[in-house]
């Protein structure tokens, strides 16, 4: 774009409009087709005479007529002399009044906007209450270089994972974090806390009661401080000093509470495949409850303690289907987007129907995989339209179609995806119902979950059972282990 005449400081040696004719009767005069044509030549200031190379046909450059070279050859042919230069721009008629303004190609030089697409008609030609099209800035406003004033088809922040965009209604947020009953101890001096233990284990006897209100009011990280602090002030290890001074399931219980909570599920893990026979059901509660994250950790600290991998581990010790949904949930590789895929869920719904109740047989592999990759939030979806679908619960599928621990792996996904809480909660029940307890799974329960999301496992243990958590502990334990384990749950 040129400037326009008003802003020139100095005249130009060039046309501002190129390829444009002078005015006629203004030889001298800058073109500029923009600009009203003068009608009295005495207004405007002569200008100098036209600078470039090329000669005009115009009379003021008269062709020589006689040789201006004596005693050579006249380089001009006798008779009229023509000009040998083209005119300078035949396209355009001469320009005398006979002629109207001619139209230029470039916009005029007082203009504030770029040249308009033919394709988009200007603003005024919209009806009122009509935008322009949004590849444009408004008409109205001064033209610029910001992109902000642009609308663009760009999906939200929120879901630029590939995932498509669905309505409201249609999403579902992150799951809400639970309420521990064990929260971080503030304020928190790990000094003074090994002091205790330490004067707890010092003598004669055992404070049980010390240990107790110490252990069971710090959460695992602040229990790690307190045994790097007990070491460093005494030099000795505190889980050493614990375990020769309790004895039975409290020192179990305590022994779990110093073990870091990966290095404890990996201890448990590592008991269930090495003892005769399998623990199935410790497996399938770690294994088939735990996040990415979890899964991750685990793996870590398993491959740390023992020296092998987890999933080489699992996979050596089962076989079948239930090997393959193990080997599946080890790789820690569970979609973990929230948002839900209606159309998705439809179609995998409509895969689990084909892969198990329309056909003679089963096919696993379908399950296995929809099971162990979907999120849990996608899962929920797809659950419920698979009962849409066929008029029943999905897990009437699963109990139909598969036996043993493979149905029991499966089904703990299932529960989980609904109601975590409750499928803790079963656990819990599990260990102490009947003769006996399964210790070992009651004290990795209460010690992990105490610091995840215990306050909603008990309410979903009342709700389910008629009878709180606590009454069942106290009824079904003794002891220090009794009151160790009450400290854990109780939430005030």
């Amino acid at each position: 774009m040129y400037p326009p005449p008003e802003h020139m400081t100095t005249p130009l040696s060039y046309p501002i409009n190129p390829g444009a004719q002078p005015m006629g009767g203004y030889p001298n005069y800058p073109a500029n087709p923009g600009m009203p044509y003068p009608s009295n030549p005495s207004q405007y200031p002569s200008y100098p005479p036209n600078p470039s190379p090329y000669p005009t046909s115009s009379p003021s450059m008269p062709m020589p007529t006689s040789n201006p070279y004596p005693g050579q050859a006249s380089p001009y042919p006798p008779g009229p002399q023509v000009s040998p230069y083209p005119p300078q721009n035949p396209q355009y008629p001469p320009q005398n009044p006979a002629y109207p303004p001619q139209s230029s190609a470039y916009p005029p030089q007082n203009s504030a906007y770029p040249p308009q697409n033919p394709q988009y008609p200007q603003n005024p030609s919209y009806p009122s209450g009509q935008q322009a099209p949004s590849a444009y800035p408004p008409q109205s406003a001064p033209y610029t270089s910001q992109t902000h004033s642009y609308q663009t088809n760009a999906p939200p922040a929120s879901n630029m994972g590939g995932a498509p965009h669905l309505p409201a209604s249609q999403q579902s947020s992150q799951p809400k974090k639970g309420t521990p009953t064990v929260r971080p101890a503030n304020p928190f001096n790990p000094t003074q806390d090994a002091e205790v233990l330490r004067k707890a284990m010092k003598g004669f006897g055992t404070d049980e009661k010390a240990i107790i209100n110490v252990l069971a009011n710090r959460t695992n990280a602040q229990r790690q401080e307190i045994a790097v602090k007990f070491k460093t002030l005494y030099g000795k290890d505190l889980i050493k000093d614990l375990k020769s001074e309790l004895s039975g399931n409290f020192e179990d219980l305590v022994v779990a509470l110093m073990t870091p909570i990966s290095s404890l599920l990996a201890r448990d893990l590592n008991k269930a495949v090495s003892c005769i026979g399998t623990e199935e059901e410790t497996i399938i509660e770690i294994l088939c409850t735990a996040t990415n994250h979890e899964i991750y950790a685990i793996r870590t600290a398993y491959q740390s303690m023992y020296g092998t991998s987890l999933e080489d581990d699992m996979a050596s010790d089962t076989s079948g289907s239930f090997r393959r949904l193990l080997v599946s949930l080890c790789q820690a590789a569970r979609d973990e987007n929230y948002i839900v895929d209606m159309a998705s869920a439809q179609n995998d719904a409509q895969k689990l129907l084909r892969a198990g109740e329309l056909r003679l047989g089963t096919d696993e592999s379908s399950f296995n995989a929809i099971l162990c990759s979907r999120s849990y939030p996608q899962l929920s979806q797809i659950f419920l339209e698979y009962q849409r679908l066929t008029g029943h619960d999905f897990s009437k599928a699963i109990e139909n179609e598969f036996s043993g621990d493979i149905k029991d792996g499966l089904l703990a996904i299932v529960k989980t995806v609904r109601d975590r809480y409750a499928f803790f909660a079963e656990q819990l029940y599990n260990s102490m119902k009947g003769f006996g307890t399964k210790d070992r799974a009651l004290q990795r329960i209460v010690a992990v979950r105490s610091e995840i999301d215990m306050v909603e496992i008990k309410r979903a243990f009342t709700a389910k059972y008629g009878k709180s958590l606590e009454e069942f502990i106290h009824d079904d334990t003794s002891g220090d282990y009794k009151k160790c384990l009450l400290a854990l749950v109780s939430d005030v």
